[in-house]
């Protein structure tokens, strides 16, 4: 294959990547904390015979956007959105995990937990306790939690130290590698989700760019396959 066969090929892997992007954006547009994803493409040099130089498209880095959601009203008092920045802290198998979907219940043992089961970790790393059968839990904007009056706990809000070096896990939690520290002005609001930031109306326009380029690449490719067919069979004769 010649250099314009490698670089449409290239170019069109990437575009592959961002369609698959795309669409699992749309599919999550209504998924509580969901935070959109896009692809950045890079290019490089690669140098061919003599004086000749190939110019590759690689889209192999996916960028997430933390841009705030649309806050959705539940009314529900197990129900957190955070204002501003800052993740709950959430404990799994795989240990603590960072997400902005806030919509929680209590569990048979009074635990808060995920609709995962996880629990959700306090301002000092402990799971968080409801009693059982509590109706009036309120929850200040500090994160405060208390029933009947009384204080009972504090829901914790922490910051990645590199938002940057976060890994996704799963549709939204996501692991701070560079490890996180606690958000100093804590902002929740009670009876409210965080719904995701995904703009469905700028991804399928997206979405039908991508696909017309991808077509482009395609027909390049089979007019190239042409070409070179038409010349083999010319040099054979």
């Amino acid at each position: 294959m010649d250099s314009a066969g490698y670089t449409t090929l290239t170019r069109q892997s990437g575009l592959m990547r961002e369609m698959r992007i795309i669409a699992n954006n749309i599919a999550n547009a209504n998924t509580t904390g969901y935070r959109q994803q896009g692809m950045i493409f890079s290019e490089f040099i690669q140098r061919g015979d003599g004086d000749t130089s190939i110019s590759v498209a690689a889209a192999r880095v996916r960028e997430t956007s933390f841009a705030p959601g649309g806050m959705q009203q539940t009314g529900s008092q197990f129900d957190f959105a955070i204002e501003g920045e800052g993740f709950f802290l959430i404990d799994t198998p795989q240990g603590e995990r960072l997400t902005r979907a806030g919509a929680f219940s209590p569990s048979a043992e009074g635990t808060l937990v995920t609709p995962d089961g996880h629990p959700v970790l306090g301002a000092g790393g402990a799971p968080i306790f409801v009693p059982p059968g509590t109706t009036d839990m309120a929850v200040a904007r500090d994160g405060t939690i208390s029933s009947e009056g009384r204080p009972i706990g504090q829901i914790g809000l922490v910051q990645p130290l590199d938002p940057g070096a976060m890994t996704r896990e799963g549709s939204a939690l996501f692991v701070a590698d560079a490890g996180f520290e606690p958000v100093e002005n804590p902002r929740i609001r009670q009876g409210f989700v965080e719904g995701s930031n995904v703009n469905p109306i700028e991804q399928i326009s997206r979405m039908i760019e991508v696909q017309r380029s991808y077509e482009m690449g395609q027909n390049f490719l089979q007019r190239e396959d042409d070409r070179v067919r038409a010349a083999l069979k010319a040099f054979v004769k």
